[in-house]
């Protein structure tokens, strides 16, 4: 029987949004403790007070951001008491861009780049929070890239100290961290987190049969029916599984459904999926290498170059010495490096000795693709 094939007008896709980042679904599965958590975190505000703060703690594409989201589109739609501001520190790395975010959401535009100091853009802030009587919640979305840069304590203690200047000016701040390992409370002085004193809310991450049900969600809403099979999708979960982030899954969808467009077809076929994942493999390692710090990025850039020059295995104790630079710390702190790159699926860590800290490093990605990545 003749295939079927797709008039030059058709379509596959209902909305090919759906399958964006950024994209906040109407309903969202698999993380309602977590909404619950940040929901008790606002009520305060809603009641005149200022929200409790929170560390939204996880794995790359566990759901963090979106959670935020979720809870900050509900407050736009539902209370004027309220002034949620999300904040992207991947883009906005300083405190002065933080304030002007802020800024921006208050006044509708963002403060002159030139003549104006952070302390009349952190007073007009405070003033207009104070006359309008409205609480605010900033969302640090990865938090830990301005702890990297010694940045975050400033910003959070500058938030929550508004109220000095400003009295009846109420903020509080949702932090999202990606890397598990970084315990803020420790890491943070005593002078930011007497009034930081922020709950862990903890996203696990996503097992095969909840990225099952995120990606049909998803397909539902975003593809015709039909364009994606039962054992395509099967493919596209043991895929995105190997990656452990659900963006991976999302990017692959889209990616696959582009392809059996562009050849006419009304279905996903397997040979989609296989060249899609060539691109959509790669969605993890770019949202991971953008978490880390710049020594992390140059770790990670080394144990690439050294998977390219020698066939054997590496071990930790080689890339170490193989460094022109030593991490402030020492080996301590080098090994706290590679394990975060493990925490971060970057690399596998294979202990040699039991009780040692040398272990076989295994880069999880093509090192020319990393090289590539590090810049």
């Amino acid at each position: 029987m003749r295939k079927r094939l797709l008039m030059s007008c058709q379509t596959l896709f209902r909305d090919i949004d759906v399958f964006e980042i950024d994209y906040v679904p109407e309903f969202f599965n698999y993380r309602e403790s977590q909404l619950k958590d940040l929901a008790y975190q606002v009520r305060p505000a809603l009641e005149g007070g200022r929200a409790l703060n929170a560390v939204c703690r996880g794995l790359p594409g566990t759901g963090k951001t979106t959670s935020v989201l979720r809870i900050f589109a509900e407050l736009e739609q539902t209370t004027k008491k309220i002034l949620p501001v999300y904040v992207n520190c991947q883009n906005d790395r300083t405190k002065y861009m933080v304030f002007s975010r802020i800024y921006a959401a208050i006044f509708g535009h963002a403060p002159a780049r030139t003549g104006v100091s952070i302390k009349s853009v952190m007073d007009a802030i405070g003033d207009a929070l104070q006359q309008q009587e409205k609480s605010l919640i900033v969302c640090l979305d990865d938090a830990n890239l301005l702890h990297y840069n010694n940045t975050l304590g400033d910003v959070v203690n500058s938030l929550l100290r508004l109220h000095q200047d400003y009295p009846g000016a109420r903020a509080a701040v949702f932090a999202t961290v990606s890397d598990v390992d970084l315990d803020l409370v420790t890491e943070l002085s005593r002078w930011v987190i007497s009034p930081f004193r922020p709950s862990d809310i903890y996203f696990p991450p996503y097992d095969a049969d909840e990225i099952r049900g995120i990606l049909r969600d998803r397909i539902r809403i975003g593809l015709y029916p039909g364009v994606i099979s039962g054992p395509m999708l099967d493919c596209i979960v043991e895929q995105t599984m190997e990656s452990g982030d659900v963006r991976v899954g999302l990017d692959l969808v889209k990616r696959a459904a582009l392809n059996a467009e562009c050849a006419a077809r009304t279905g996903v076929a397997e040979e989609d999926v296989t060249a899609a994942y060539a691109q959509a493999k790669h969605t993890h390692l770019a949202h991971a290498i953008r978490a880390l710090s710049a020594g992390e990025r140059m770790l990670l850039r080394r144990i690439a170059e050294l998977s390219q020059e020698q066939a054997g295995p590496l071990v930790s104790g080689a890339i170490y010495t193989a460094g022109e630079d030593t991490p402030k710390g020492g080996y301590t702190t080098f090994f706290q490096r590679l394990q975060k790159l493990d925490a971060l699926r970057l690399v596998d860590l294979v202990r040699v000795h039991a009780g040692g800290r040398t272990s076989e490093v295994v880069l999880r990605y093509p090192p020319e693709k990393v090289v590539q990545m590090c810049g």
